[in-house]
């Protein structure tokens, strides 16, 4: 009697440790509702606006789904301890649904300093790091070794100089005439210390830094069908001792490297395309990368993980972002 209760105590035990749903919709929802559902007619238990509340009210195993609006989400977002996290049975989850997450802003027109021969400067807050927008995609970039090489620019192209991006417009244009924009937001999602955690079918761009940092103690983390370009550094940062697993995903148009490992980390990729069109697929400082089940090694990733490939779905974009 007593091993036929303990049974049904560890059934219930796992049966109520899977997590609940909380929807999030940036067009229709409400930071004063608790989540619970998916219709805005539903008053108070409607879906949240931002994905940050619904990350602070979530518990362990929950689910978040995000309305793809066609509105991008302007956010930062950070995963981290227990509560945002799950276990092997039933992993937290971002489900995307194809939506976006963008960190990028406009530029003001009063930011642009003329410098000469239509070429103008503006000066970002972060400056190590940065990716210029030009109607909504990143600008070509012409990389210039001092500001004695400014002419160089060529009408319509950009490049980070001392921490100014400088860009040069079309002859007697001012750049005010354009939609230009840059990445003013530090890292679209960074994850520390979770265990069992899923990403899923989301676009992550436009994030001075990394699109997704694993920074640390990250465990059983899956990247599914995401889709992280045009950040300022890369579209996926893996450290510590974190050990993570992209599949089904496609990593571009980003400034320094695609896919980014340091420490003790190990990042497995599956079935991915790594575009080496803006920057090389792979860096790993002492880390572990393995693509295809073949891991890169100390020499160029060009060369050892060829993983310049379509992916295998018919809605797979040619490349990050069609300029």
């Amino acid at each position: 009697m007593r091993r036929f209760a303990l049974v049904l105590l560890l059934v219930f035990s796992a049966s109520s440790a899977r997590g609940g749903d909380i929807f999030v919709n940036n067009v229709s929802g409400d930071d004063r509702n608790t989540g619970l559902s998916d219709s805005a007619a539903k008053g108070s238990d409607g879906p949240t606006s931002t994905i940050a509340k619904a990350l602070r009210i979530a518990r362990k195993g929950d689910r978040i789904i995000l309305a793809n609006t066609g509105v991008p989400y302007k956010e930062s977002i950070s995963l981290q301890g227990g509560d945002n996290s799950g276990w092997d049975f039933a992993p937290f989850v971002l489900q995307g649904n194809g939506a976006v997450l963008d960190g990028t802003a406009v530029i003001p027109i009063e930011a642009w300093k003329f410098v000469r021969n239509d070429i103008y400067c503006f000066a970002p807050t972060y400056k190590q790091y940065q990716q210029l927008y030009l109607n909504g995609k990143p600008a070509k970039r012409v990389v210039l070794e001092s500001r004695d090489e400014l002419d160089k620019l060529e009408p319509m192209t950009w490049d980070l100089v001392d921490g100014i991006i400088f860009f040069r417009s079309e002859q007697d244009v001012d750049p005010g005439n354009y939609r230009l924009s840059y990445t003013a937001q530090r890292t679209g999602i960074t994850l520390y210390e979770v265990r069992h955690v899923q990403i899923l079918d989301l676009t992550v761009q436009g994030f001075q830094l990394d699109g997704i940092n694993a920074h640390s103690n990250c465990y059983n983390t899956q990247l599914v069908s995401i889709t992280s370009r045009g950040n300022g550094r890369s579209g996926v940062s893996v450290g510590g001792a974190s050990k993570v697993t992209i599949a089904r995903s496609l990593l571009g148009d980003n400034a320094t490297v695609q896919l980014r490992g340091e420490g003790f980390s190990k990042t497995t990729v599956l079935d991915c395309t790594l575009l080496e069109n803006t920057a090389p697929a792979t860096f790993h400082q002492d880390a572990r990368i393995e693509i295809d089940r073949q891991e890169v090694t100390d020499a160029q990733a060009a060369q050892t993980a060829q993983t310049l490939r379509r992916i295998p779905r018919p809605d797979a974009p040619a490349s990050a972002l069609q300029r």
